[in-house]
C-alpha cells in the first residue's frame, strides 16, 4: 500500500491520466520535490552502474521512496531518460553558443570548445551515459545520441573549414576530423568522470584544448 507521504496529490494524478502516464505538466511543490529526488537518485545510480544495469528498484531505494512513487512521474526508465535527453540537448545548444561567438583567437576557441564539452559531461554525466548506452539497443535513443553529437561536430567541422581556408590541416576531411575529435572528447570525459578519483577540471580542459588546437592548427600547408 502506498503511504500518505508517497501518495500523489489529486492534481498530479489528473495530469498524469490526461498525459498517459507522463510527468505532470503543472506539478505541485511536493510533486516537484519528489520528482527532483527521483531524478537525483537515478543520476547517482546510473553514474555508478550504467543505465542498462539500473532498475527502478535501485532508483527508488536510492531516493528513499517506493517503486510506486517512481511511476507517479515516469512510465518507465526509458521515459525518464527521454525527458533528460531533451533537457540535455537544450543545454548543449546553449553551451555551443559560447564557443561560436566572434572575437576569439584560435587558442581561446579551442579552450572554450573543450570547456563546453567537459562541463556538459561534468554536470550531465548520467544523461550522457544513459542516452549513449540506450542508443545501442533503441532506435529513438540512437537518434537522440546522433543529435547530441551533431552539435559539437557541426561546430568543429566549420572551424576546420575556416582553418583550411587559412592553410591549416591541408587534406583533412572536415567532417571526419570533427567526428574523430568529438569521439575522443566523449571517451576522455567518460573515463575521467566515471572513475572513483576526482579529476582536475582545469587539467582535463587544458588537455582537451591542446589536442583540439594541435589537431586543427598544428600543421600548415606551404
Amino acid at each position: 500500500m502506498t503511504s500518505a507521504s508517497e501518495a500523489p496529490e489529486a492534481s498530479e494524478t489528473a495530469h498524469e491520466s490526461a498525459l498517459g502516464g507522463q510527468a505532470p505538466t503543472y506539478p505541485t511543490h511536493r510533486g516537484r520535490r519528489t520528482q527532483a529526488a527521483i531524478d537525483s537518485a537515478a543520476r547517482a545510480v546510473i553514474a555508478r552502474k550504467g543505465v542498462l544495469a539500473t532498475t527502478i528498484a535501485d532508483i527508488a531505494a536510492e531516493a528513499g521512496r517506493s517503486a510506486a512513487s517512481f511511476y507517479n512521474y515516469y512510465d518507465s526508465k526509458e521515459a525518464m531518460v527521454r525527458q533528460w535527453a531533451l533537457r540535455f540537448r537544450d543545454e548543449a545548444n546553449e553551451r555551443a553558443r559560447t564557443v561560436i561567438r566572434h572575437g576569439l583567437t584560435d587558442r581561446e576557441r579551442a579552450y572554450e570548445a573543450a570547456a563546453a564539452h567537459w562541463h556538459t559531461y561534468r554536470h550531465r554525466l548520467a544523461e550522457v551515459i544513459s542516452v549513449s548506452q540506450l542508443a545501442m539497443i533503441n532506435d529513438d535513443f540512437a537518434q537522440y545520441w546522433a543529435e547530441m553529437c551533431a552539435i559539437p561536430i557541426s561546430f568543429i567541422a566549420e572551424s576546420v573549414r575556416r582553418a583550411q581556408a587559412r592553410g591549416f590541416c591541408p587534406g583533412d576531411d572536415p567532417q571526419l576530423l570533427a567526428q574523430a575529435i568529438v569521439a575522443m572528447f566523449n571517451q576522455f570525459c567518460y573515463i575521467q568522470l566515471s572513475g572513483s578519483d576526482e579529476p582536475d577540471d582545469q587539467a582535463c580542459i587544458r588537455t582537451l584544448a591542446n589536442i583540439y588546437y594541435r589537431a586543427i592548427y598544428g600543421e600548415k600547408g606551404h
